[in-house]
């Protein structure tokens, strides 16, 4: 193997799902700009849009999609005059 190739500043990460505020801490070397307490200790905050705990492969619920309605819009909104 390669010496030298992995980088060496792994820590505790927060991840965050926004759409359920579902929270995991893990070991990452991903940059943030944010910080979160939990537990009386500060972390690194990710911020994530969809995690297994929100995916509908995951959680068996579909969320429904209104792909007409933003069609229509679009069309409106760039017609030709």
């Amino acid at each position: 193997m390669r010496k030298d190739i992995h980088p060496n500043n792994y820590r505790d990460v927060v991840f965050k799902d926004m759409s359920n505020d579902e929270i995991t801490i893990t070991k990452s070397t991903v940059n943030t700009k944010e910080t979160i307490e939990l537990e009386g200790k500060e972390y690194p905050l990710y911020k994530v849009e969809i995690s297994s705990s929100s995916h509908p492969f995951y959680t068996g619920k579909m969320k429904f999609v209104d792909s007409a309605g933003r069609v229509d819009r679009f069309n409106q909104r760039y017609k030709k005059k």
